[in-house]
């Protein structure tokens, strides 16, 4: 009868319980979430203004899915302020998503005091991992700001004909036909130094909401105006009205036109672009270049081509 070796089967065997023992000590990292596109205050420039509106966005992934999204503002080791204060704020609508831009605005408190700040944004997810962000903000009273950008003076005009200005609807909708002429004016007050404007039309379909000209993407924005300033010297204002030629003008389109109002270099409407029926989000876009300080305001008009 022939003789069977079994060392090298039970060699076989160890090694693969080994190997099973070193699984069990080491078991896989559950997947982190992931970031990208982070902004923290308006243009991204790390400032919250005590009473305002505050712009927080990050595009998130889940390792598996969310379990929660906290944001904090809290006080800095060493720093003095005038009073205790912070803020932690969490959003229970992302829990159980995979994939999900987090889009907030939410107004810095008129208790805050200025100072430095720790900025902190979490995201726990259902498999036990943790995404956590900590960077530096500034929190600063607008009296204090070297320029402070407003918008007013907003109207909206149909072939000359007012029906809109500064809150106030003269018609309960603001419609449009082809051929129609649109003249939307904004004025920019208490700026200084550079800076540049722009008055645009987006399709609410688009689910595009630019709120800084650095996000800005032109195959998706009809440009009315464009205007841009230079060495403005402290309490000056700009229009959507600009001088061309010696002659004023340039916030005005006609609803159906081949081309917009950009300058010098006016950018065909075509594409995801192109004039069409549906309701339209007017846009006001300002960015002080000098001190990096972002405004917009946003309202719709309906368009019946």
């Amino acid at each position: 009868m022939k003789k069977t070796n079994l060392f090298p089967l039970f060699l076989l065997f160890v090694s693969a319980f080994t190997a099973c023992n070193n699984d069990d000590d080491n078991p896989p990292k559950a997947a982190k979430p992931t970031m990208t596109n982070l902004e923290i205050g308006s243009a991204n420039n790390k400032q919250g203004i005590i009473g305002r509106d505050f712009h927080f966005n990050a595009d998130v992934t889940a390792g598996y899915k969310i379990a929660a999204v906290q944001l904090k503002i809290l006080p800095k080791k060493g720093e003095k302020y005038a009073k205790d204060w912070k803020l932690e704020l969490s959003w229970a609508e992302y829990v159980g998503t995979k994939n999900t831009t987090v889009h907030k605005h939410f107004n810095i408190p008129k208790e805050a005091p200025e100072g430095k700040y720790d900025f902190y944004f979490i995201v726990l997810d259902s498999n036990g991992s943790k995404l956590e962000i900590k960077e530096d903000i500034t929190i600063v009273d607008a009296a204090n700001l070297p320029t402070d950008p407003l918008i007013g003076r907003d109207m909206i005009s149909r072939n000359e004909t007012l029906i809109y200005h500064m809150g106030t609807w003269v018609e309960p909708e603001l419609i449009f036909k082809k051929n129609d002429e649109l003249t939307a004016h904004a004025q920019i007050s208490q700026i200084k130094g550079d800076g540049i404007l722009y008055s645009v039309l987006i399709k609410k379909s688009a689910n595009y909401h630019p709120e800084s000209i650095d996000n800005l993407d032109f195959k998706k924005v009809i440009i009315i105006s464009k205007v841009e300033h230079k060495g403005l010297g402290p309490g000056s204002k700009i229009t959507t009205i600009q001088k061309t030629n010696d002659v004023w003008g340039g916030e005005k389109i006609v609803i159906g036109a081949l081309n917009d109002e950009n300058k010098p270099n006016p950018n065909p409407i075509t594409g995801a672009k192109a004039w069409e029926s549906g309701v339209y989000n007017w846009v006001v876009l300002y960015k002080n270049t000098t001190y990096n300080l972002t405004v917009y305001k946003s309202m719709s008009i309906t368009i019946k081509y």
